[in-house]
């Protein structure tokens, strides 16, 4: 009940304007499905390195090099920075920000919560970015909050509530004494 409630909050900010896009961009879309999908399984896979007794902070550490590797090549030969200008102070403090806050301290807290609270506990973080979203658009680019806004933050409120159980069970007892 509680997924279904914040899948439709999900969809109730979105809106019907969304489905008319459905179909174009059709290769975008499904690079899209695959890297949720891909998000999915990463949980469920990641939660195997605890088991092993490999700590979080080395699974983010191998996660982050290992990507690294791998993406250098295609850095070099798509971007050929060599042949750029040389990027501004400000530029370069973005990129350190991005690489330190964005990336290597979000593996890290990844991967502990995953080895502390479980996959199906860090998956639901994702109904929260929708409402991140939405207030970040608010507060930085000045957009206006619209009550159907409101009424999907609060079918995803009430959907984790209902996934966490916690609220239910109170309620429940109190109606017992």
């Amino acid at each position: 009940m509680g997924v279904i409630l914040g899948f439709m909050g999900v969809a109730v900010m979105i809106g019907g304007d969304a489905l008319r896009a459905i179909g174009t961009g059709l290769g975008a879309q499904m690079l899209f499905l695959a890297a949720a999908s891909s998000y999915a399984f990463s949980g469920i896979y990641g939660r195997r390195f605890r088991k092993l007794g490999v700590s979080p902070m080395a699974t983010a550490t191998g996660q982050l090099i290992a990507a690294s590797v791998l993406l250098l090549p295609l850095v070099l030969i798509v971007d050929r920075p060599w042949s750029g200008t040389m990027p501004g102070l400000p530029a370069i403090g973005a990129m350190i920000g991005l690489a330190v806050f964005s990336t290597a301290l979000a593996y890290v807290l990844y991967f502990r919560i995953l080895a502390t609270a479980g996959a199906t506990n860090l998956a639901l973080v994702t109904f929260l970015i929708p409402i991140c979203a939405i207030l970040l658009g608010i507060v930085v680019l000045g957009e206006h909050l619209a009550l159907r806004h409101v009424v999907g933050m609060v079918l995803i409120g009430g959907g984790l509530a209902a996934i966490d159980g916690r609220l239910w069970r109170r309620l429940a007892g109190r109606g017992q004494g």
